[in-house]
């Protein structure tokens, strides 16, 4: 069929190359036709015994070159030469019902040097004309060395004698044959075909390059003429070596066995080819061809036209391959054999060089996009399949779910897959980090085939982009009459950052605990804060005016790094309260209804010199610290109440002897603060008359006050009070001795009413320690306070 079979005449070579498009899955054998046999088969062992090669070049096309001199080729005078192969086409390995395409081949060769030489990839070739000049008269020891092989020559019979390390062999052509040598006449000249590292060859180095060698003499005699011949051949079989970046092939320029008056060479021209394909220049290649009295080079750029990479895969990691089909030809004179053609067919394959993939980052922030390239790859790499966040996806489903799947070209030939995916992508990751960013993370795994084997190969990428695109929720707060109001964004709540009052997590059941209102619509949560719940910072506190404030921590769910401080801060007006600071601090407005009224200003605590700091004509405020001013304290449970009590002053008649007559009220208020024991990070307040229990931190009021007007009258009672050393109340302290006791130490005390009138009680209303027996005294330490 058309475009199925190209072929050429490159010197004296014949070069064939069959599509491999056309035998895509099908099966081929080349027979080639012999005048007289027919068609034989080609195998190896005649391919090499008789001038053929089969091949493929890099691209992977069947490349088919023959010989002039190959055994079935039909010869003309030397100049034209024929070749008829059989191609033979099957779809199955058996080859039955074959299709057979006969393609004949010619050859025009005329300028045949008076030696020539071919290295090709399986055989040897030396061929020389028959009307050779005389032996050199320096040399004749060693030619005459087999002069006593040659009486024993046939009669008109081509013989050859070999000489290698092993000593001297003289055969038959017919037997050579059977060793793997071809030998044969033409009209002008005789050639010999041997195979690489026969047992006649010898390996020697030249200039650092091993050559394989047979050293030979054709000997023909009849009546009256001896002919001998030198059928010397050489050939390098290696000289190649590798960079990361490039290949270098190097063959000797003079080889000592085919040039024997090394004085007389002469170099006369040296070409370098790619296929069949002479390169005149070079350069325009980036190939270096140079050369000096030793060594000829040719150097080629991994990658270089002409040449073909491959994708492979190695132990799991990819790379490549690059193959290159060179020749080079040497056209050089000496003394002896005036000119020799000296032709060397080179394909040459670079060991496995690994290519680990890239990871290219385009990824686009401000569209909110990443763009990953991943390459670079060869043209026979086609990515198959890809895993996002872990999950799988074919090509189609992945362009199903939003992904775009991409390739492009890059400048050197080479290809990459594009991927995209939006950041907002449920397989993406997605970290709040720092104050107000956001780290997005796209795990990949592509699957990719390489080569014509399909061969599977896997990549995982990791890709970060972290963008500023979170804003921290700013808090509107505002007052009414008796609470705090903190209007806080929703958005990123719980997700980002939580809220906290001091170190404790703001979450409903502490909102509840502490008397907070929570609602929430769909943007904000809205915190109700009554003036005197448990968390309300107190700055400023004066006669019937309070300053308070109501703080939030907006910290990050991960790290607990404070963002943020939501704050709402009021004045209030407010006739009774009471403040327990954190600090022991206490501030009381305490408002005083009695009838009739009392003068504010002689007002007190317990310590007489403890007046108040503001007052009018109802209302009285104190400022004071729970250790000073008779403050007493007492544990409960789980909380440390001090206590205090404001009282006033009566005002009584001067000169007169009891009992006094006076128009001032009794009066007394107690004041308590409740902290919690072992905490004191949040305070609170109550006013005066509390509807709830206390909580922590804060405080109550309780007026009493006779205002009936009445004659008290005072009566001795026989009391007797005592210490018990435990709570049998078996064994008691001495009295009027020092009792040492720790403040959570209990005391056990026993009083006793010795009066046995049946119309006396006793009521334990008021207990205290106190540092001297003055009934006034001042510190004092309630023990009981109201019975």
């Amino acid at each position: 069929p058309p475009g199925f079979v190209e072929s050429s005449c490159r010197s004296r070579i014949f070069w064939m190359k069959l599509n491999k498009l056309f035998l895509q899955g099908k099966f081929f054998q080349l027979e080639i036709n012999d005048p007289f046999a027919g068609p034989m088969l080609l195998d190896e062992k005649l391919a090499s015994r008789c001038g053929y090669v089969l091949s493929e070049d890099v691209w992977g096309n069947p490349v088919f070159r023959a010989s002039v001199l190959g055994c079935h080729v039909a010869n003309e005078a030397d100049e034209l030469f024929s070749l008829t192969v059989n191609i033979k086409v099957s779809s199955f390995s058996s080859m039955r019902a074959a299709v057979t395409y006969t393609y004949p081949m010619y050859c025009s060769y005329s300028s045949w040097a008076s030696r020539e030489i071919v290295c090709e990839e399986n055989y040897m070739e030396v061929s020389v004309k028959t009307d050779v000049p005389a032996v050199s008269n320096d040399y004749t020891v060693a030619w005459m060395s087999a002069l006593p092989e040659t009486q024993n020559v046939a009669y008109q019979l081509w013989q050859l004698m070999f000489v290698s390390p092993s000593g001297r062999k003289r055969i038959t052509v017919s037997d050579a044959a059977k060793l793997g040598y071809s030998f044969n006449n033409t009209l002008s000249r005789v050639y010999l075909r041997a195979p690489y590292h026969s047992n006649e060859s010898d390996v020697s180095v030249v200039s650092g390059v091993n050559m394989n060698m047979v050293t030979s003499t054709s000997m023909y005699r009849q009546r009256w003429l001896l002919l001998l011949i030198d059928t010397t051949v050489s050939c390098p079989v290696d000289g190649i070596s590798f960079t990361d970046t490039t290949l270098t092939w190097t063959v000797p320029s003079v080889i000592p066995t085919l040039v024997v008056q090394e004085s007389t060479f002469l170099s006369k021209n040296i070409l370098m080819g790619v296929d069949d394909q002479v390169i005149v220049n070079p350069e325009e290649k980036n190939y270096l061809l140079e050369h000096n009295e030793t060594h000829i080079r040719i150097t080629i750029p991994i990658g270089a036209e002409g040449g073909k990479l491959k994708s492979s895969i190695s132990g799991g990691v990819y790379g490549v391959i690059y193959s290159i089909d060179l020749f080079l030809e040497h056209t050089w004179t000496d003394a002896d054999w005036q000119t020799t053609k000296y032709t060397v067919i080179k394909s040459i394959t670079t060991p496995f060089m690994p290519q680990i993939p890239t990871v290219i980052n385009n990824t686009l922030p401000e569209e909110r996009l990443f763009n990953v390239a991943f390459g670079h790859f060869l043209p026979d790499v086609s990515l198959v399949a890809i895993a996002v966040g872990n999950v799988p996806f074919t090509l189609r489903e992945a362009q199903h779910h939003g992904f775009k799947i991409y390739e492009t070209p890059f400048s050197n030939r080479t290809k990459g897959f594009i991927l995209e995916v939006s950041f907002d992508d449920p397989y993406v990751l997605k970290e709040y980090v720092n104050r107000n960013e956001t780290k997005y993370t796209l795990l990949i795994n592509y699957t990719v085939t390489v080569g014509p084997e399909m061969t599977l190969y896997y990549h995982s990428a990791e890709v970060e982009c972290v963008i500023a695109d979170i804003e921290i929720p700013e808090a509107v707060g505002h007052c009414d009459e008796e609470n705090l109001y903190l209007a806080i964004p929703t958005f990123g709540l719980h997700q980002y950052w939580n809220l906290y009052l001091g170190n404790k997590l703001l979450n409903r059941h502490v909102a509840l605990s502490n008397g907070y209102l929570a609602a929430t619509n769909s943007t904000h949560l809205v915190l109700q804060i009554p003036l005197f719940a448990v968390g309300v910072i107190y700055e400023e506190a004066s006669f019937q005016k309070i300053k308070a404030r109501f703080d939030v921590a907006l910290r990050k769910v991960r790290t607990m790094e404070t963002l943020q401080m939501f704050s709402v801060s009021c004045s209030f007006n407010s006739s009774a309260f009471i403040i327990c600071h954190p600090d022991g601090t206490v501030m009381i407005s305490a408002q005083m209804k009695t009838v009739p009224a009392i003068d504010m200003s002689k007002t007190k605590l317990r310590d007489s010199s403890c007046k108040p700091r503001e007052y009018n004509q109802g209302h009285a405020f104190f400022k004071f610290h729970v250790t000073t001013c008779g403050t007493s304290v007492r544990f409960e449970g789980d909380h440390i109440i001090y206590e205090n009590e404001i009282s006033y002053e009566k005002e009584t008649l001067p000169g007169q002897s009891i009992p006094t007559i006076t128009r001032d009220p009794d009066y007394r208020l107690t004041v308590s603060c409740y902290y919690r024991a072992k905490e004191t990070l949040v305070l609170g307040a109550f006013a005066s008359d509390p509807s709830t229990s206390p909580p922590f931190g804060s405080g109550t009021m309780v007026p009493r006050s006779n205002i009936a007007v009445h004659r008290r009258i005072r009566q001795a009672l026989n009391v007797v009070s005592r210490v018990s050393k435990d709570e049998s109340f078996m064994e008691f302290y001495e009295p009027n001795v020092a009792i040492l006791k720790r403040p959570v130490e209990p005391v056990f005390l026993e009083v006793e009413l010795k009066d046995k009138s049946p119309d006396t009680e006793l009521h334990l209303e008021n207990c205290w320690v106190a540092r001297s027996l003055d009934f006034n005294s001042t510190p004092r330490w309630n023990i009981t306070v109201d019975g």
